[in-house]
């Protein structure tokens, strides 16, 4: 029913869910509008629906929580990131199903994390990168291979003089 904009991000209890996530007025979601948002939240390990694309955000929040989650090292494989200004149905649906009234909305293995500024605020205590890390969303490292030192010699960042 969505179209993924590109290839392929949970609070911490329920209690604190319910006190922190602003109520919305309620409508009810079709089946068929909810069962094509389980099926975007699932489709990756890191979903975001966001206003625009990933490559041209169209609106100031969700072009900070994209550029978050590049600075994270989210890798390209695990993420998806659905443009709700296609769709209004998704736009309005995607809120009722969080029940969080704001755009962009960031889920992790299938659970909602938050908005652009609950994702700010992971990101500064460093919460966001442990919640990376244990869903195995993060571009790997490359080992270092010892037989090849040369290649980690290039990869070290060299002051230049100024001549």
């Amino acid at each position: 029913m969505f179209r993924t904009t590109v290839n392929r991000i949970p609070l911490r209890s329920t209690f604190s869910q319910s006190i922190l996530r602003p109520q919305t007025a309620l409508r009810f979601l079709s089946s068929e509008t909810k069962n094509a948002i389980e099926s975007a939240v699932n489709s990756a390990k890191v979903v975001l629906f966001m206003k625009g694309t990933p490559q041209q955000p169209q609106c100031g929040f969700s072009r900070a929580t994209i550029q978050m989650l590049g600075q994270q090292g989210v890798d390209p494989e695990k993420f998806a990131a659905y443009n709700v200004l296609e769709d209004q149905e998704l736009r309005e649906g995607i809120k009722e199903y969080s029940q969080w009234p704001t755009i962009p909305q960031l889920y992790v293995d299938k659970e909602f994390v938050g908005g652009c500024d609950i994702v700010m605020s992971m990101a500064q205590s460093g919460e966001l990168t442990e919640l990376l890390e244990k869903h195995d969303a993060l571009i790997p490292e490359e080992p270092y291979d010892e037989a090849e030192p040369e290649k980690a010699a290039d990869a070290e960042v060299k002051p230049r003089s100024r001549d």
